[in-house]
């Protein structure tokens, strides 16, 4: 295991005071989505199907799909958000725009503020269903 030991000179106090704030934590994140909904989501409807009734375990193999189709170039994030995703952002081919803390769902906001720039998360649950998330900013 590595550890970051700061450069000397450094003022550990005006450091240790930075971290604790988390200064160096974006403020704000750009994503994209794909939102797969399933029976049990919040709002079990969307633009595609007016009542869902994928199990959420369907809803996961979709998602995992989707990205197991991307990481091989079979098709692009965009493509699918806007023929698959059930959020109204299949649109803008996904894309949300920038948002701050507080802003998602809890699990969708951790997942994205813990993505680098290009990075696909993992499966994602939240209220709304099952997401895939790329974060773009």
């Amino acid at each position: 295991m590595s550890i970051w030991t700061p450069p000397e000179g450094t003022d550990k106090d005006a450091l240790d005071l930075y971290l604790s704030k988390n200064l160096h934590k974006p403020k704000k994140v750009a994503a994209r989505h794909i939102l797969v909904k399933h029976r049990d989501s919040r709002r079990p409807s969307s633009w595609k199907e007016q009542n869902i009734t994928l199990t959420k375990e369907e809803a996961v193999e979709l998602i995992k799909g989707y990205k197991a189709q991307i990481e091989s170039g079979e098709a692009s994030f965009e493509e699918i958000a806007s023929k698959h995703s059930d959020c109204s952002s299949h649109s803008k081919n996904g894309d949300l725009g920038y948002f701050g803390p507080g802003e998602m769902q809890p699990s969708f906001e951790k997942a994205a503020f813990g993505l680098q720039v290009g990075e696909l998360s993992d499966v994602v649950e939240s209220d709304s269903g099952i997401h895939l998330i790329e974060r773009t900013g």
